[in-house]
């Protein structure tokens, strides 16, 4: 068994498991009973639900977690929970980040890794917000055992205990015995779900487009612009009031449409990474600010601007973070308090660039915080459900962030603020060519 980089995650050599932990015959027995249970289940959820009721006669498991890597290996999202016990805290959805962190390592290796004492590690890790949320629900240990099909990467199933120190090198061993089958059939009942969900989804924004779009939107803001500033004849002001309504809505759809098609192009490939050095402040900063400042001029929201004099120039692509700030911004406007106050920071940390929008308003729970950086997906509040959005914006700007090698997060107080950040390397070595 050999330590990570911290003390508390272990990762343990095969052959060593191999050689030093023998399997009972009764836990053979076992072992047999649930690979031909696993291969037989129609679903993801019919595997995962009896492996939970049965994987405690030889393995202790308080709580059972799958989470499958997407989005082209580069994060992995939790799928299924199932515990024992309530309240739980890391829920469905919960998505973290692959490169550079233990799940890469647990991965590269193929042998489950162990924590045997959460709570420490939680010490060791305090940026670990999945660590954080275990301990809150009791959780003293942890097994994670990588399920890869062909040797490519596909999910992470994790036993969890409340015991410290409950997973030894027999319950890897254990653990070992049946994860190849398990790996085979959840990738097949997994693969089903996904189509099914990407083909409803993409049905859904078929249908939404072409019911919204009904004609050419450019033509018609021009128009509706050039008719209401009185180019044809001076309005009356009523009229002038419902034309400029109608432009309003018009421009909502255009916006829509960009969106849409900015994702489109990002799931076939289409968008490419045009990296050059850039002054941040004049290049990005400055054009972002003066296309959204109409957004909060109609708000009557006063926006605070905390710029740092020590930018230094960044190598990134100019048009696509425009884009990502554009959006960070807007939805400022968009979900922020009426006659509010929004906050725009840009600084230097650690050698990298932030950059934080922060905005007087309705904000989001803790809980719903898993819903963000997904495609057409929501945040499920009263307050919010009320006001325009579809769910792309968030997804493309984490996409956009993601191909520059930097990271986006988002925090809030509900019912009183929200704040959107991002961070950019400023060498060229670290951004993802595409």
């Amino acid at each position: 068994m050999g330590a990570s980089s911290k003390t508390t995650l272990f990762l343990f050599d095969k052959e060593e498991i191999l050689k030093r932990e023998p399997i009972s015959p009764q836990e053979e027995l076992i072992l047999e009973y649930i690979n031909a249970r696993v291969v037989k289940a129609k679903s993801l959820n019919d595997i995962l639900d009896f492996l939970f009721e049965e994987i405690n006669q030889i393995i202790p498991c308080d709580r059972l977690d799958i989470a499958f890597v997407e989005d082209d290996q580069k994060r992995m999202v939790l799928h299924y929970v199932k515990a024992s016990y309530s309240p739980i805290y890391l829920l469905q959805g919960y998505a973290t980040d692959i490169a550079g962190g233990s799940i890469q390592q647990v991965f590269q290796s193929g042998m489950p890794s162990v924590i045997c004492d959460m709570e420490a590690h939680a010490k060791e890790n305090p940026l670990s917000e999945s660590a954080r949320l275990l301990v809150q629900e009791g959780i003293r240990s942890s097994m994670a055992t990588p399920l890869s099909v062909e040797g490519k990467p596909l999910a992470m199933l994790m036993c969890r205990s409340k015991k410290i120190a409950a997973y030894g090198p027999h319950e890897v061993r254990l653990q070992m015995a049946f994860a190849e089958q398990l790996a085979q059939s959840v990738e097949k009942a997994y693969r089903l779900d996904e189509l099914s969900r990407a083909m409803n989804s993409y049905m859904e924004m078929l249908s939404f487009v072409s019911h919204e779009l009904k004609s050419p939107l450019a033509s018609l803001i021009t128009l509706g612009k050039t008719l209401a500033s009185g180019y044809f004849g001076k309005l009356d002001e009523l009229p002038r009031q419902i034309v400029e309504r109608i432009v309003k809505k018009a421009e909502y759809l255009h916006n829509m449409t960009e969106e849409y098609l900015t994702l489109a192009n990002f799931e076939t490939g289409e968008i490419h990474i045009n990296p050059r050095e850039v002054n941040f402040i004049e290049e990005i900063v400055e054009p972002s600010l003066a296309l959204t400042h109409e957004h909060f001029e109609e708000q009557n929201i006063t926006i605070e601007k905390d710029i740092a004099d020590n930018i230094p120039p960044i190598i990134c692509d100019p048009a696509l973070i425009k884009i990502v700030l554009n959006n960070l911004l807007s939805n400022a406007a968009k979900y922020g308090n009426k006659g509010g106050t929004a906050k725009l920071k840009v600084q230097m940390s650690n050698d990298r660039l932030r950059v934080s929008v922060w905005n007087e308003g309705p904000g989001f729970p803790e809980h719903e915080k898993v819903r963000l950086f997904k495609r057409f997906s929501k945040i499920q509040t009263p307050e919010l459900l009320e006001r325009k959005g579809h769910g792309v914006g968030l997804y493309v700007s984490w996409n956009i962030i993601h191909m520059h090698g930097g990271r986006i997060w988002a925090a809030s107080k509900h019912g009183k603020w929200a704040e959107f950040s991002f961070e950019l390397p400023p060498k060229m070595d670290q951004c993802i060519l595409h």
